[in-house]
């Protein structure tokens, strides 16, 4: 279903982001026909420096705005073919200290999304979520869970709109090398100024992968996707401690330490991308990736992935998921390019 991108015109919002910064860069590489790509996000200095990395592509639209303002939302969704929402408050202390500034950004803000995309007769809206959504520890998880429950419901909730050809899916995914607020530029930062690394707990694990594998699967999902449907990356995952000795290894020395400071509010010891109650709901698409059926019965989603193999594991989490080693992660960090920049 590549041609769904041909002469397409596409929104990112939060596209100043690193995930933001990679889809689009994997936008203009992958399809070369597309006719826009629409920036939309809140700052102006983190625009003008992505304009300028882009070399002032003139395929690129920058637009000043917050998906809390749905004037301006709709504005930018105008003859828009494809949406793909990045933009959050994510950071989880953040979130705990600021609850209602989270609940306006991650779930009025989507909503806005939702209906501006329906008012705008978009084709496709992705909605980008994270493993934080899943059985939801957290005030960014709760939020984020609520913003798939908007996504996949819109399928249901506006049927009743015969001039609604907008479908809906969600993408979830877990933590990705460098983007903002991450633990590993925090790693190497703190080694470069202190050369000590502070972590929560060793036996925490997370998942992992770069941000161009994470982009570049999120294309098969839309390739792919008829609506309804909520992709999960098959991603591996690995200790905090695995992290922490690779990071010293490469930016540390012989007096390199470690300490360990303990969770922090909201944090989980292992992270869920496919729940026990959503196991029975859910198929292998590939190895990369898993597909969660609404619990709403739907039968041109059944029969579109029920000759696909059944999820055959009780949940999906970072501690049963693949494990990354100490020299899987070196090899990784490796091939990221800003890692190594001063």
């Amino acid at each position: 279903m590549n041609h769904i991108f041909n002469h397409a015109k596409i929104l990112v919002t939060g596209g100043t982001g690193s995930w933001g910064h990679e889809l689009v860069r994997q936008l203009l590489e992958k399809y070369p026909d597309l006719t826009e790509v629409r920036i939309y996000s809140r700052g102006e200095h983190r625009q003008v420096e992505m304009k300028q990395e882009f070399h002032n592509n003139p395929k690129l639209r920058f637009i000043i705005g917050d998906i809390r303002d749905k004037n301006i939302l709709n504005f930018a969704m105008k003859d828009i073919d494809i949406v793909f929402h990045l933009a959050a408050l994510k950071h989880v202390p953040v979130c705990e200290d600021n609850t209602w500034e989270a609940v306006l950004t991650n779930i009025y803000g989507t909503q806005n999304v939702v209906e501006t995309a329906i008012a705008n007769h978009v084709k496709r809206v992705v909605d980008v979520s994270t493993d934080k959504a899943v059985e939801p520890f957290n005030h960014y998880g709760i939020t984020k869970a609520a913003g798939e429950k908007l996504m996949i419901n819109a399928n249901y909730n506006y049927s009743y709109n015969h001039h609604n050809e907008t479908s809906f899916i969600c993408v979830r995914g877990g933590n990705v090398i460098g983007t903002n607020g991450s633990v590993i530029p925090l790693f190497r930062k703190q080694l470069r100024e202190s050369n000590e690394i502070t972590v929560t707990n060793m036996d925490m694990t997370r998942y992992l992968m770069s941000t161009r594998e994470a982009i570049g699967l999120i294309f098969t999902a839309v390739e792919r996707a008829i609506g309804g449907e909520l992709f999960v990356m098959n991603m591996p995952a690995t200790s905090l401690k695995t992290i922490a000795n690779v990071m010293i290894k490469l930016f540390g020395n012989a007096k390199s330490k470690i300490r360990v400071i303990g969770e922090r509010p909201g944090e989980k010891k292992h992270e869920v991308l496919v729940s026990k109650n959503e196991s029975p709901f859910s198929y292998v698409v590939s190895k990369r990736y898993y597909v969660i059926l609404p619990q709403i019965h739907n039968e041109k989603l059944v029969k579109a992935y029920e000759h696909l193999v059944k999820f055959d594991k009780v949940e999906f989490t970072s501690e049963n998921a693949g494990q990354l080693s100490e020299n899987d992660i070196e090899a990784l960090l490796k091939k990221e390019v800003w890692l190594w920049e001063k």
